[in-house]
């Protein structure tokens, strides 16, 4: 169960000046929920589990780091947790895109780990990728959720940087056309 904001701060603040075991209790409270963060996003537990171990690294030695006054303590370490996973798929080469088996898309995953994601958004957007072609949806995925350059995409698509961002392009304007229709 994750504690309330004040037991978060006052684990912050004793993980900030090295006590351990203010670190193990930040961990009790709030592994479940960083690990279900990562999962969504991984959508593989053992590179899940791979990035929750290297987000509490991360709070580990960055945890002098957090002001209350920016944010809640939660929402500071979910945020530490998605940029980690995203890190981690992005490392991948193997990352699957387009839709898996249930029929969720990558973006959907992503909107899904982020909290506060607007489903009605979510299901336009699901509506307009599916409607592009599958390697431009997937170069737009690429680029725009994970950050994959023009030349990275060229090597995986094994095209032109010039064919690349025409696909970028054309998706981009596609996306803009169909979400502008839904709205």
């Amino acid at each position: 169960m994750l504690a309330n904001t004040a037991e978060l701060q006052r684990l912050l603040t004793g993980t900030a000046t090295g006590k351990r075991d203010a670190f193990r209790s930040l961990y009790a409270a709030t592994s479940p929920k960083l690990y279900a963060i990562v999962l969504r996003i991984c959508r593989e537990p053992g590179l899940a589990q791979d990035a929750l171990q290297e987000t509490y690294l991360k709070v580990w030695t960055r945890a002098e780091r957090f002001r209350a006054e920016e944010g809640s303590p939660a929402s500071w370490l979910a945020a530490i947790a998605r940029n980690t996973a995203i890190d981690a798929v992005r490392r991948r080469t193997d990352v699957a895109l387009g839709m898996d088996e249930e029929g969720k898309s990558v973006i959907e995953e992503m909107a899904m780990a982020t909290e506060g994601a607007d489903v009605i958004d979510v299901q336009a957007l699901r509506h307009c990728l599916s409607g592009l072609e599958e390697k431009q949806r997937d170069c737009v995925v690429l680029a725009y959720c994970w950050g994959s350059s023009r030349e990275e995409l060229a090597e995986k698509f094994d095209r032109p940087v010039g064919t690349i961002k025409t696909w970028l392009h054309r998706g981009l304007a596609n996306l803009k056309a169909c979400l502008g229709a839904a709205a």
